[in-house]
């Protein structure tokens, strides 16, 4: 292992370095730092960070979308969570695609574990990764012509009369 000294700011300004112009945003949470990549770029980020002999965030833990329905042109998102074994450093990486056309780069030849994580995320947010081997539905029926975890239905039958809110914090 190398000299480097793993802070939040010193892995910051190493992938600030190595691709200018590439994090749109970052912010600690959870003792994790997150950064928000443009998605064009997503694939050599994640490649770079698991070979960097430095870095060496070399195991894959999540995958997952999330759904932001009034970020218009930014909809849909995916987080990356990497960790490195040896420093015990983890890393969580964001980039976001627009409803219409949810399509990002499968790093399935990065982590072979992202095959399935990434068909999960398909199959419940409907974002499209991009040269995945097999990315077809894994937990819900094939004939299912929407994503069940996108907010656009709602929870809840609003003509009800048997429930009473105020049991339920509203």
């Amino acid at each position: 292992m190398s000299d480097f000294i793993f802070s939040h700011e010193t892995v910051l300004e190493r992938i600030s370095n190595k691709f200018e112009g590439l994090i749109i945003s970052s912010d600690i949470s959870y003792n994790i730092l997150t950064i928000e990549v443009k998605t064009s770029m997503t694939y050599e980020l994640i490649k770079w960070l698991k070979d960097d002999s430095v870095l060496n965030l070399s195991f894959l833990t999540l995958i997952g979308g999330i759904h932001y329905p009034e970020n218009k042109g930014k909809e849909l998102g995916i987080t990356y969570h990497v960790h490195g074994l040896e420093s015990n450093y983890r890393l969580r990486i964001r980039t976001f695609v627009p409803i219409e056309n949810p399509i990002v780069d499968s790093i399935v030849d990065i982590y072979v574990g992202a095959n399935w994580l990434e068909r999960e995320t398909f199959d419940f947010f409907g974002i499209e990764f991009k040269g995945h081997p097999n990315l077809c539905r894994i937990l819900n029926e094939d004939d299912m012509d929407y994503f069940p975890m996108r907010k656009e239905y709602h929870l809840e039958d609003a003509t009800r009369e048997d429930k009473d809110d105020r049991y339920f914090g509203r």
